[in-house]
């Protein structure tokens, strides 16, 4: 290989190099000084609060119950 081939190799691999940096800073950017405000969690407590009596009671529907409407299918 001559030089002229390699001189070649360095510069087109030198000029890929910074347009990739320039592409790839583009689309990620940079990252932004500004202040960000964020919602913390609230305290876990081991109270623990009684169910809605109108929804959770001896009579209401078991949604765990196979319901068959018409005949049922043998396997």
């Amino acid at each position: 290989m001559k030089r002229s081939d390699i001189a070649v190799l360095i510069f087109i691999a030198s000029i890929s190099v910074i347009v990739a940096y320039f592409v790839a800073n583009a689309l990620i950017g940079s990252p932004t000084t500004e202040s960000q405000t964020v919602r913390t969690a609230s305290v876990i407590t081991e109270s623990i609060v009684q169910p809605d009596s109108t929804i959770f009671n001896k009579d209401a529907i078991n949604p765990t119950v196979e319901v068959v409407i018409g005949e049922k299918q043998l396997p």
